[in-house]
Protein backbone atom coordinates (compact mmCIF):
# COMPACT_ATOMS: atom_id res chain seq x y z
CA UNK A 1 0.00 0.00 0.00
CA UNK A 2 3.02 2.32 0.51
CA UNK A 3 4.52 1.80 -2.94
CA UNK A 4 1.96 3.88 -4.93
CA UNK A 5 2.34 6.71 -2.44
CA UNK A 6 6.15 6.70 -3.00
CA UNK A 7 5.71 6.85 -6.80
CA UNK A 8 3.32 9.77 -6.57
CA UNK A 9 5.81 11.63 -4.35
CA UNK A 10 8.63 11.19 -6.88
CA UNK A 11 6.43 12.43 -9.72
CA UNK A 12 5.36 15.45 -7.66
CA UNK A 13 8.99 16.26 -6.81
CA UNK A 14 10.07 16.12 -10.47
CA UNK A 15 7.16 18.36 -11.47
CA UNK A 16 8.10 20.88 -8.80
CA UNK A 17 11.75 20.91 -9.94
CA UNK A 18 10.78 21.55 -13.54
CA UNK A 19 8.39 24.31 -12.55
CA UNK A 20 11.06 25.92 -10.36
CA UNK A 21 13.76 25.88 -13.14
CA UNK A 22 14.05 29.18 -15.05
CA UNK A 23 12.23 29.05 -18.33
CA UNK A 24 14.30 29.59 -21.50
CA UNK A 25 12.41 30.55 -24.64
CA UNK A 26 13.61 30.06 -28.18
CA UNK A 27 12.99 33.73 -28.89
CA UNK A 28 15.56 34.64 -26.23
CA UNK A 29 18.37 32.81 -28.02
CA UNK A 30 20.51 34.72 -30.46
CA UNK A 31 21.66 32.79 -33.49
CA UNK A 32 24.36 33.30 -36.07
CA UNK A 33 24.59 32.24 -39.69
CA UNK A 34 27.18 29.78 -40.90
CA UNK A 35 28.54 31.42 -44.03
CA UNK A 36 31.32 31.05 -46.53
CA UNK A 37 33.47 34.14 -47.03
CA UNK A 38 36.94 35.07 -48.21
CA UNK A 39 39.22 35.11 -45.17
CA UNK A 40 42.92 35.54 -44.68
CA UNK A 41 45.06 32.42 -44.89
CA UNK A 42 47.96 32.24 -42.47
CA UNK A 43 51.01 30.03 -42.39
CA UNK A 44 51.93 29.15 -38.80
CA UNK A 45 55.60 28.51 -38.07
CA UNK A 46 57.55 27.91 -34.89
CA UNK A 47 59.97 30.74 -34.25
CA UNK A 48 62.45 32.12 -31.75
CA UNK A 49 62.99 35.62 -30.41
CA UNK A 50 66.33 37.28 -31.10
CA UNK A 51 67.80 40.75 -30.67
CA UNK A 52 68.22 42.99 -33.69
CA UNK A 53 71.36 44.48 -32.13
CA UNK A 54 73.57 42.08 -30.20
CA UNK A 55 77.29 41.62 -29.68
CA UNK A 56 79.55 38.89 -28.39
CA UNK A 57 82.68 40.51 -26.96
CA UNK A 58 85.83 38.44 -27.40
CA UNK A 59 89.34 38.95 -26.04
CA UNK A 60 91.91 40.49 -28.37
CA UNK A 61 94.99 39.91 -26.20
CA UNK A 62 96.22 37.15 -23.98
CA UNK A 63 96.29 37.64 -20.24
CA UNK A 64 94.74 36.80 -16.91
CA UNK A 65 91.36 38.37 -16.13
CA UNK A 66 91.81 40.63 -13.11
CA UNK A 67 88.39 42.28 -12.81
CA UNK A 68 84.79 41.54 -13.78
CA UNK A 69 82.45 44.51 -13.45
CA UNK A 70 79.24 43.14 -15.01
CA UNK A 71 77.18 39.98 -14.78
CA UNK A 72 74.24 38.46 -16.65
CA UNK A 73 71.15 40.64 -16.37
CA UNK A 74 73.02 43.90 -15.72
CA UNK A 75 72.18 46.95 -17.81
CA UNK A 76 75.27 48.63 -19.24
CA UNK A 77 76.00 51.73 -21.28
CA UNK A 78 78.15 52.04 -24.38
CA UNK A 79 81.79 52.55 -23.35
CA UNK A 80 81.31 51.19 -19.84
CA UNK A 81 84.22 49.00 -18.63
CA UNK A 82 83.01 45.43 -18.14
CA UNK A 83 86.27 43.49 -17.63
CA UNK A 84 89.98 44.08 -17.20
CA UNK A 85 92.86 41.88 -18.29
CA UNK A 86 96.29 42.01 -16.66
CA UNK A 87 98.08 44.90 -18.40
CA UNK A 88 101.60 44.46 -16.92
CA UNK A 89 103.13 43.22 -20.16
CA UNK A 90 101.25 45.81 -22.20
CA UNK A 91 102.50 48.60 -19.94
CA UNK A 92 106.08 47.43 -20.40
CA UNK A 93 105.58 47.40 -24.16
CA UNK A 94 104.26 50.98 -24.06
CA UNK A 95 107.27 52.08 -21.97
CA UNK A 96 109.67 50.42 -24.43
CA UNK A 97 107.91 52.04 -27.38
CA UNK A 98 108.11 55.45 -25.68
CA UNK A 99 111.87 54.98 -25.20
CA UNK A 100 112.25 54.08 -28.86
CA UNK A 101 110.42 57.28 -29.82
CA UNK A 102 112.76 59.34 -27.65
CA UNK A 103 115.80 57.66 -29.21
CA UNK A 104 114.50 58.20 -32.74
CA UNK A 105 113.68 61.82 -31.91
CA UNK A 106 117.25 62.43 -30.74
CA UNK A 107 118.65 60.78 -33.87
CA UNK A 108 116.47 62.94 -36.08
CA UNK A 109 117.45 66.16 -34.27
CA UNK A 110 121.14 65.24 -34.64
CA UNK A 111 120.68 64.48 -38.34
CA UNK A 112 119.01 67.86 -38.86
CA UNK A 113 121.87 69.64 -37.15
CA UNK A 114 124.45 67.75 -39.22
CA UNK A 115 122.59 68.69 -42.39
CA UNK A 116 122.55 72.37 -41.43
CA UNK A 117 126.31 72.34 -40.71
CA UNK A 118 127.11 70.72 -44.05
CA UNK A 119 124.93 73.18 -45.91
CA UNK A 120 126.80 76.06 -44.25
CA UNK A 121 130.17 74.51 -45.04
CA UNK A 122 129.09 73.93 -48.63
CA UNK A 123 128.22 77.60 -49.01
CA UNK A 124 131.77 78.48 -47.82
CA UNK A 125 133.34 75.90 -50.13
CA UNK A 126 134.75 73.61 -47.45
CA UNK A 127 132.73 70.48 -48.42
CA UNK A 128 131.35 69.09 -51.62
CA UNK A 129 127.74 68.60 -52.68
CA UNK A 130 128.11 64.88 -52.04
CA UNK A 131 128.58 65.50 -48.32
CA UNK A 132 125.40 67.61 -48.24
CA UNK A 133 123.50 64.87 -50.06
CA UNK A 134 124.70 62.29 -47.53
CA UNK A 135 123.46 64.55 -44.71
CA UNK A 136 120.05 64.86 -46.37
CA UNK A 137 119.80 61.07 -46.74
CA UNK A 138 120.76 60.57 -43.09
CA UNK A 139 118.14 63.11 -42.02
CA UNK A 140 115.44 61.32 -44.09
CA UNK A 141 116.40 57.97 -42.56
CA UNK A 142 116.15 59.50 -39.09
CA UNK A 143 112.75 60.99 -39.92
CA UNK A 144 111.49 57.60 -41.12
CA UNK A 145 112.82 55.98 -37.96
CA UNK A 146 110.99 58.55 -35.84
CA UNK A 147 107.73 57.88 -37.70
CA UNK A 148 108.13 54.11 -37.21
CA UNK A 149 108.88 54.57 -33.53
CA UNK A 150 105.74 56.68 -33.06
CA UNK A 151 103.67 54.05 -34.87
CA UNK A 152 105.11 51.39 -32.60
CA UNK A 153 104.20 53.46 -29.57
CA UNK A 154 100.62 53.84 -30.87
CA UNK A 155 100.38 50.11 -31.52
CA UNK A 156 101.59 49.32 -28.01
CA UNK A 157 99.07 51.76 -26.56
CA UNK A 158 96.29 50.15 -28.60
CA UNK A 159 97.24 46.70 -27.33
CA UNK A 160 97.17 48.06 -23.80
CA UNK A 161 93.66 49.43 -24.44
CA UNK A 162 92.59 45.89 -25.42
CA UNK A 163 93.13 44.87 -21.79
CA UNK A 164 90.16 47.07 -20.89
CA UNK A 165 86.95 45.38 -22.14
CA UNK A 166 84.23 47.99 -22.79
CA UNK A 167 80.62 47.69 -23.90
CA UNK A 168 80.22 48.43 -27.63
CA UNK A 169 76.49 49.09 -27.27
CA UNK A 170 74.04 50.04 -24.54
CA UNK A 171 71.92 47.11 -23.46
CA UNK A 172 71.69 44.10 -21.19
CA UNK A 173 74.34 41.47 -20.45
CA UNK A 174 72.85 38.21 -21.66
CA UNK A 175 75.68 35.91 -20.61
CA UNK A 176 79.13 36.05 -19.01
CA UNK A 177 81.59 33.46 -20.34
CA UNK A 178 84.64 34.04 -18.11
CA UNK A 179 85.52 34.47 -14.44
CA UNK A 180 88.19 36.38 -12.54
CA UNK A 181 91.50 34.53 -12.66
CA UNK A 182 90.86 32.72 -15.94
CA UNK A 183 93.13 33.22 -18.92
CA UNK A 184 91.78 35.30 -21.78
CA UNK A 185 92.85 34.17 -25.24
CA UNK A 186 92.44 36.09 -28.50
CA UNK A 187 89.05 35.17 -29.93
CA UNK A 188 87.66 33.68 -26.72
CA UNK A 189 84.14 35.05 -25.93
CA UNK A 190 83.93 36.97 -22.69
CA UNK A 191 80.46 38.57 -22.64
CA UNK A 192 77.28 38.65 -24.73
CA UNK A 193 75.17 41.81 -24.88
CA UNK A 194 71.89 42.71 -26.56
CA UNK A 195 69.70 45.76 -26.95
CA UNK A 196 66.26 44.98 -25.42
CA UNK A 197 64.60 47.88 -27.23
CA UNK A 198 64.71 46.11 -30.60
CA UNK A 199 63.65 42.46 -30.75
CA UNK A 200 62.43 40.32 -33.61
CA UNK A 201 61.05 36.86 -34.23
CA UNK A 202 62.84 34.57 -36.68
CA UNK A 203 61.27 31.54 -38.36
CA UNK A 204 61.99 29.27 -41.32
CA UNK A 205 59.53 29.05 -44.22
CA UNK A 206 59.31 26.33 -46.87
CA UNK A 207 60.40 27.62 -50.26
CA UNK A 208 56.89 27.07 -51.65
CA UNK A 209 55.42 29.42 -49.04
CA UNK A 210 58.21 31.96 -49.46
CA UNK A 211 57.75 32.06 -53.24
CA UNK A 212 54.00 32.59 -52.77
CA UNK A 213 54.49 35.74 -50.71
CA UNK A 214 57.55 37.07 -52.51
CA UNK A 215 57.01 40.57 -53.86
CA UNK A 216 53.82 41.23 -51.86
CA UNK A 217 53.41 43.34 -48.68
CA UNK A 218 54.03 41.09 -45.71
CA UNK A 219 52.08 41.07 -42.44
CA UNK A 220 52.22 38.70 -39.51
CA UNK A 221 50.95 38.16 -35.99
CA UNK A 222 53.20 36.85 -33.24
CA UNK A 223 52.04 34.62 -30.38
CA UNK A 224 54.23 34.89 -27.28
CA UNK A 225 54.08 33.12 -23.96
CA UNK A 226 52.69 35.39 -21.28
CA UNK A 227 50.95 37.76 -23.70
CA UNK A 228 47.17 38.14 -23.67
CA UNK A 229 46.85 37.62 -27.42
CA UNK A 230 48.69 37.81 -30.72
CA UNK A 231 50.91 40.83 -31.31
CA UNK A 232 51.03 42.46 -34.75
CA UNK A 233 54.56 42.72 -36.13
CA UNK A 234 55.71 46.23 -37.03
CA UNK A 235 57.73 44.99 -40.01
CA UNK A 236 58.19 41.66 -41.79
CA UNK A 237 60.91 40.75 -44.26
CA UNK A 238 62.23 37.70 -46.07
CA UNK A 239 65.97 37.07 -46.14
CA UNK A 240 66.94 37.00 -49.85
CA UNK A 241 68.68 33.62 -49.61
CA UNK A 242 67.76 30.02 -48.88
CA UNK A 243 69.42 27.44 -46.66
CA UNK A 244 70.95 24.80 -48.95
CA UNK A 245 70.60 22.11 -46.28
CA UNK A 246 66.98 22.61 -45.18
CA UNK A 247 65.74 24.38 -48.34
CA UNK A 248 63.98 26.98 -46.23
CA UNK A 249 63.90 30.77 -46.27
CA UNK A 250 64.27 32.85 -43.13
CA UNK A 251 61.52 35.33 -42.27
CA UNK A 252 62.02 38.08 -39.70
CA UNK A 253 59.18 39.89 -37.91
CA UNK A 254 60.00 42.90 -35.72
CA UNK A 255 58.25 43.13 -32.35
CA UNK A 256 56.72 46.43 -31.22
CA UNK A 257 58.81 48.31 -28.68
CA UNK A 258 55.84 48.32 -26.28
CA UNK A 259 55.95 44.54 -25.78
CA UNK A 260 57.51 43.79 -22.37
CA UNK A 261 58.78 40.64 -20.73
CA UNK A 262 60.32 39.17 -23.89
CA UNK A 263 63.93 37.98 -24.01
CA UNK A 264 66.13 36.52 -26.77
CA UNK A 265 65.85 32.77 -27.14
CA UNK A 266 62.18 32.71 -26.12
CA UNK A 267 59.84 30.45 -28.08
CA UNK A 268 57.26 32.15 -30.28
CA UNK A 269 54.77 31.26 -32.99
CA UNK A 270 54.69 33.30 -36.19
CA UNK A 271 51.43 33.53 -38.14
CA UNK A 272 52.29 34.91 -41.57
CA UNK A 273 49.54 36.20 -43.88
CA UNK A 274 49.92 34.31 -47.16
CA UNK A 275 46.72 35.31 -48.99
CA UNK A 276 42.94 34.79 -48.88
CA UNK A 277 40.64 31.84 -49.52
CA UNK A 278 36.88 31.13 -49.17
CA UNK A 279 36.20 29.29 -45.92
CA UNK A 280 33.14 28.19 -43.97
CA UNK A 281 33.05 30.19 -40.73
CA UNK A 282 30.88 31.02 -37.75
CA UNK A 283 31.35 32.89 -34.43
CA UNK A 284 33.72 31.05 -32.10
CA UNK A 285 31.42 31.81 -29.13
CA UNK A 286 28.89 29.26 -30.44
CA UNK A 287 31.27 26.33 -29.94
CA UNK A 288 30.59 24.01 -27.01
CA UNK A 289 33.53 21.92 -25.76
CA UNK A 290 33.00 19.01 -23.42
CA UNK A 291 36.10 16.87 -23.01
CA UNK A 292 37.06 15.57 -26.43
CA UNK A 293 33.71 16.55 -27.96
CA UNK A 294 33.37 19.81 -29.89
CA UNK A 295 29.82 20.64 -30.95
CA UNK A 296 27.27 23.38 -31.59
CA UNK A 297 23.50 23.68 -31.21
CA UNK A 298 21.95 23.95 -34.67
CA UNK A 299 18.52 25.51 -35.10
CA UNK A 300 16.01 23.19 -36.78
CA UNK A 301 12.24 23.09 -37.21
CA UNK A 302 12.03 20.82 -34.19
CA UNK A 303 14.22 23.07 -32.02
CA UNK A 304 17.92 23.18 -31.30
CA UNK A 305 19.86 19.98 -31.92
CA UNK A 306 23.39 19.23 -30.75
CA UNK A 307 25.75 18.51 -33.64
CA UNK A 308 29.41 17.56 -33.43
CA UNK A 309 31.80 19.57 -35.61
CA UNK A 310 35.44 19.59 -36.60
CA UNK A 311 36.76 23.13 -36.07
CA UNK A 312 39.73 24.68 -37.79
CA UNK A 313 41.64 27.88 -37.23
CA UNK A 314 40.34 30.65 -35.00
CA UNK A 315 40.36 33.83 -37.08
CA UNK A 316 41.38 37.28 -35.83
CA UNK A 317 37.81 38.64 -36.15
CA UNK A 318 36.48 36.19 -33.55
CA UNK A 319 35.10 33.64 -36.02
CA UNK A 320 36.23 30.04 -36.37
CA UNK A 321 36.73 27.92 -39.44
CA UNK A 322 34.46 24.87 -39.80
CA UNK A 323 36.07 21.88 -41.51
CA UNK A 324 33.19 19.41 -41.08
CA UNK A 325 29.78 19.05 -39.41
CA UNK A 326 27.96 22.15 -40.73
CA UNK A 327 26.71 23.47 -44.03
CA UNK A 328 26.52 26.94 -45.42
CA UNK A 329 23.25 28.59 -44.33
CA UNK A 330 22.89 26.71 -41.02
CA UNK A 331 22.05 28.78 -37.96
CA UNK A 332 23.72 28.06 -34.63
CA UNK A 333 22.98 29.26 -31.11
CA UNK A 334 25.42 31.88 -29.90
CA UNK A 335 24.84 30.75 -26.30
CA UNK A 336 25.14 26.93 -26.25
CA UNK A 337 24.37 26.78 -22.50
CA UNK A 338 20.95 28.39 -22.95
CA UNK A 339 20.31 26.18 -25.97
CA UNK A 340 21.05 23.12 -23.84
CA UNK A 341 18.60 24.28 -21.15
CA UNK A 342 15.94 24.92 -23.77
CA UNK A 343 16.38 21.45 -25.20
CA UNK A 344 16.08 19.88 -21.72
CA UNK A 345 12.89 21.84 -21.03
CA UNK A 346 11.35 20.75 -24.31
CA UNK A 347 12.25 17.14 -23.58
CA UNK A 348 10.73 17.40 -20.10
CA UNK A 349 7.52 18.88 -21.43
CA UNK A 350 7.22 16.12 -23.97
Amino acid sequence: MKSPTYSLSVVALCAFALSAAPAVFATELETALVERAATGVRHVAEAVVEAVNSATIAAQVQGRITEVAADAGDRVSAGQVLMRIDASEANQAVAGAAASVAQAQATYVNAQAEWRRNVSLKEKGFVSQAVVDQAVAAMNVAAAGLTAAKAGRGQAATVRDFTRISAPISGVVAERHAEVGEMAQPGRPLLTLYDPRQLRVVAQLPQSVAQGVSGMPLAADIVLTGQAGPVAATAVMLVPSADPKTHTVEVRAVLPATVAGVVPGQFARLMLQVGTAPRLTMPAAAVLRRGEVTAVYVQTDAGFRLRQIRPGEVLPDGRIEILAGLNEGDRVALDPIKASLLRQQNASQQ
